[in-house]
């Protein structure tokens, strides 16, 4: 089964969003989807309180009488919104379960320095070998001089860049009625979806 982690050590850097749209994308796809909040914020989790009845199902973790959290029966494809600060045995843990890490990481000389030691501590990591790993740019204007710097930083990280996502209101507006690029009219969103296709590539090998 795959278990799709979303994860970057700084707050604030597109997780939840990158993780509701690969959810959405599953879901697209027919496939039988839990999307699994584990961040305090739980911005995943209040999205899918938002997502309309007539959407392609996405469901949530179900507790048993232990009070311990699992995938629900006959679930297929598991994605996780992760905390800021995964680090240690925590991150030692998410690594044992993910068959795909995704690093989602905006233009900023902050973000980069910061998701520098958490790619490091990823890459010798035990179970690094077993994982595919790959880092999403979000947010990114290609005209800036901060994506240059993006750009530079990625190139020397032999971890492969799966899309660059434009900065754009299409995103605020679908996580605020709970959807995704992937639940509505192509043509609302094309520019959007061309970005993705490597990316829905990458989780679907």
């Amino acid at each position: 089964m795959p278990v799709v982690v979303v994860a970057n050590p700084k707050g604030g850097v597109g997780k939840s969003t990158l993780s509701t749209h690969i959810a959405g994308y599953f879901a697209s796809r027919g496939h039988a989807v839990m999307l699994g909040d584990v961040d305090r914020q739980q911005s995943s989790r209040l999205w899918l309180g938002l997502r309309p009845a007539a959407a392609r199902p996405i469901s949530t973790w179900e507790t048993d009488v232990d009070h311990i959290a699992k995938p629900p029966k006959g679930t297929t494809h598991v994605v996780l919104d992760t905390p800021a600060g995964l680090h240690g045995k925590r991150l030692n843990e998410v690594m044992k379960m993910a068959s795909h890490i995704v690093v989602p990481l905006q233009p900023s000389v902050f973000d980069i320095f910061a998701t520098r030691a958490f790619l490091d501590e990823l890459l010798q990591n035990k179970h690094a070998g077993k994982t595919k790993m790959g880092l999403v740019g979000m947010r990114v204007d290609a005209r800036t001089i901060a994506a240059d710097h993006l750009h530079e930083f990625v190139d020397q990280l032999g971890i492969p860049v799966l899309g660059y996502l434009r900065d754009t209101q299409n995103y605020v507006h679908l996580a605020a009625r709970g959807l995704t690029l992937f639940d509505v009219a192509t043509s609302r969103v094309e520019k959007d979806l061309a970005q993705w296709q490597n990316l829905c590539h990458w989780l679907d090998t």
